[in-house]
């Protein structure tokens, strides 16, 4: 059986949804610079926002609460997959292994909201 996270930090869906965020900062670098106020600001925001809510819905006391923050970052999830797609269609940038990577990190945060809402209190 696995230790418990002592830290946000110690969750692998976290881990990877900081991946993530370092990736999609990465990979926003080369767009044009008339989308510095607009898509690459929104694009940087949803993708911060996955992780930047994982990691505070740790610290919340009840279930509940813990999945409020939790779904908040599945609806970053999701607009970060429609930027990718927007991104992929403009050919700003080949979006496709981040998508994969997103992917990944919606089926880990389903998995652990299923897990806290399964949980004893």
């Amino acid at each position: 059986m696995r230790e418990a996270a002592k830290s946000f930090q110690d969750l692998i869906v976290w881990q990877k949804a900081h991946q993530a965020v370092l990736k999609a900062y990465q990979l926003s670098q080369a767009f044009p610079k008339s989308e510095q106020y607009a898509l690459t600001s929104q694009f940087r925001r949803s993708v911060t926002s996955i992780a930047a809510n994982i990691a505070e819905g740790f610290k919340k006391k009840g279930r509940a609460d813990k999945a409020r923050f939790l779904n908040v970052a599945q609806g970053s999830l999701e607009e970060t997959r429609y930027y990718l797609i927007l991104i992929q269609d403009l050919e700003y940038a080949e979006t496709s292994k981040l998508m994969i990577q997103i992917e990944e990190i919606s089926k880990l945060l389903a998995a652990y909201t299923k897990a806290i809402l399964n949980s004893a209190s």
